[in-house]
C-alpha cells in the first residue's frame, strides 16, 4: 500500500513532474484570522504561469508540427517567434480574472502569468513559410521542411 495517496488525499497528481501545478497545500482549509487560504487577494495567489505549457512536437515527411495546450488563452495572448540561430520561440500571457469587491472566491486553479517554450529547430526547416493558427485552445506551428536534395547520378562511359 502506498504512502503517496495519504499524504495527498487521494488526489491525482505527478509529484515527479516539476511543472505540475497541482501541488499539495498543507494550510488548505485551516482558518487565517476567521478567512481561509482562497479568500486571500489574487495578486498574493497568482501562480508563475502556465509555466508547463504541454508541447507536443512531431514530424511528418512534409513539415514539423508543434502543439502547445493553451486553454482560455486568446490568439492575441499568443506569441510565435523565431530567435537567431533557429530557436522556434512559443510564448504567452494569461491574464488574472477581473477582481469584483462583491466576489468571494471558494478556489483558484486556474493559473496566469506568463509561460514560454524554446526549441532548436533543424537544419532542414524553412523559417519563411512557418504558419500558426489556434482551435479549441490548442496553437498549432506548422514549419515546412526543405525537399532532401536527391544525389543527381550521371552515368559515365569507361573507355578501353
Amino acid at each position: 500500500m502506498s504512502l503517496i495517496p495519504s499524504i495527498f488525499g487521494g488526489r491525482r497528481s505527478n509529484i515527479f513532474d516539476p511543472f505540475s501545478l497541482d501541488v499539495w497545500d498543507p494550510f488548505q482549509g485551516f482558518p487565517f484570522n476567521g478567512s481561509s487560504i482562497a479568500n486571500v487577494p489574487s495578486s498574493a495567489r497568482e501562480t508563475n504561469a502556465i509555466a508547463g505549457a504541454r508541447v507536443d512536437w512531431k514530424e511528418t515527411p512534409e513539415a514539423h508540427v508543434f502543439k502547445a495546450d493553451v486553454p482560455g488563452l486568446k490568439k492575441e495572448e499568443a506569441k510565435v517567434e523565431v530567435e537567431d540561430d533557429r530557436v522556434l520561440l512559443i510564448s504567452g500571457e494569461r491574464s488574472r480574472e477581473e477582481e469584483h469587491k462583491d466576489d468571494q472566491w471558494h478556489r483558484i486553479e486556474r493559473s496566469c502569468g506568463k509561460f514560454m517554450r524554446k526549441f532548436r529547430l533543424p537544419e532542414n526547416a524553412k523559417l519563411d513559410q512557418i504558419k500558426a493558427a489556434m482551435e479549441d485552445g490548442v496553437l498549432t506551428v506548422t514549419v515546412p521542411k526543405q525537399q532532401e536534395k536527391k544525389p543527381e547520378i550521371k552515368s559515365i562511359q569507361i573507355s578501353a
